[in-house]
């Protein structure tokens, strides 16, 4: 079985945790030894990755050093991007010795026009108080919106139309390489006359990886976060959880855009299009989800999925 699994940025950060690599190597460790270890030694696995707080980081220090002029999106998406395959291919191979895992930066275009320009969602960095906001604002010329404990920086989230690198996985893949491809949803490029060029966004990291799923042929996506899987309502406490659903089900439900609608809108997607599983859950249940045992489990209603052509063998 080929599976596509996204780890979302809770996977080497949690929510108050200082950025520090050693709590993020700590965390990564467990990630990988809960959830991706077991998947690794059973089936073929390409891996993505969020990389919404060490974006943020890397853009604040980008911003602090006066000298030179702070460092775009896309590129500091590459750099984010290497530092955190690095990371999870050196745990993977830790965990599951003899695993071939090759580390790939992946450029994915998007549409210039898109109006995700015109109206930035995708957060990025650490929670701030009103008073850092305040300061950030008036310093960077950034935009924040509210966050559960805070204000988050909000940056555009143009949709993936093409994953550039897709022939370059395939013959990875097909060698029984485990990919670690598209983090933070890949970096952002738009066709112009004269080839490719980065431009300033962070695609959402779900969108790209039903993407991926479905140019690879993968019979199973997953979609991995700090929660036990999708809940009717929010908080926990007042909702159930859905064990499982179709897309059309999904989709009658309202979920937060910063967080739980995109990984919905990506599995249902996946499903929609291919007419294979796709799962969404916490880490630590990787293969428990895949096993459709844990976890919301998205399947195919009466609608066929079409798939794409050029599967991978």
């Amino acid at each position: 079985m080929l599976v596509v699994a996204a780890l979302g940025g809770n996977a080497l950060l949690r929510r108050g945790e200082p950025a520090e690599l050693d709590v993020q190597r700590k965390n990564l460790k467990s990630a990988i030894l809960q959830g991706l270890a077991p998947i690794a030694r059973k089936h073929r696995v390409v891996i993505t990755h969020g990389n919404g707080p060490q974006i943020g980081l890397l853009a604040l220090q980008a911003a602090a050093y006066k000298d030179v002029s702070p460092y775009p999106l896309d590129v500091l998406g590459a750099e984010s991007e290497g530092m955190i395959g690095y990371l999870i291919a050196q745990a993977l191979a830790n965990e599951v010795p003899g695993t071939q895992i090759a580390t790939l930066l992946t450029q994915v275009e998007v549409d210039p026009r898109d109006p995700a320009f015109a109206a930035p969602t995708k957060p990025i960095g650490p929670i701030y108080d009103e008073a850092g906001k305040l300061r950030l604002e008036a310093e960077s010329g950034w935009t924040f919106a509210a966050d559960d404990h805070g204000f988050r920086r909000v940056v555009p989230s143009p949709a993936p139309l093409r994953v550039i690198e897709i022939d370059a996985i395939k013959l990875l893949v097909k060698t029984g390489t485990t990919v670690v491809c598209a983090g933070g949803g890949g970096i952002p490029v738009v066709a112009r006359a004269g080839g490719l060029y980065g431009i300033e966004a962070v695609i959402d990291k779900d969108h790209t990886s039903a993407l991926l799923a479905e140019d690879l042929g993968a019979d199973a996506l997953l979609l991995l976060t700090d929660v036990s899987g999708v809940w009717s309502r929010w908080p926990i406490s007042e909702g159930a959880r859905i064990s499982q659903a179709s897309p059309d089900e999904l989709r009658k439900h309202s979920f937060d855009p910063g967080s739980m609608g995109p990984k919905v809108e990506a599995a249902c997607r996946f499903v929609d299009r291919t007419g294979r599983m796709a799962g969404i859950g916490a880490v630590e249940d990787a293969e428990a989800i895949l096993e459709r045992s844990a976890g919301t489990i998205v399947k195919a209603g009466n609608r066929r999925g079409r798939g794409r052509d050029e599967a991978v063998q």
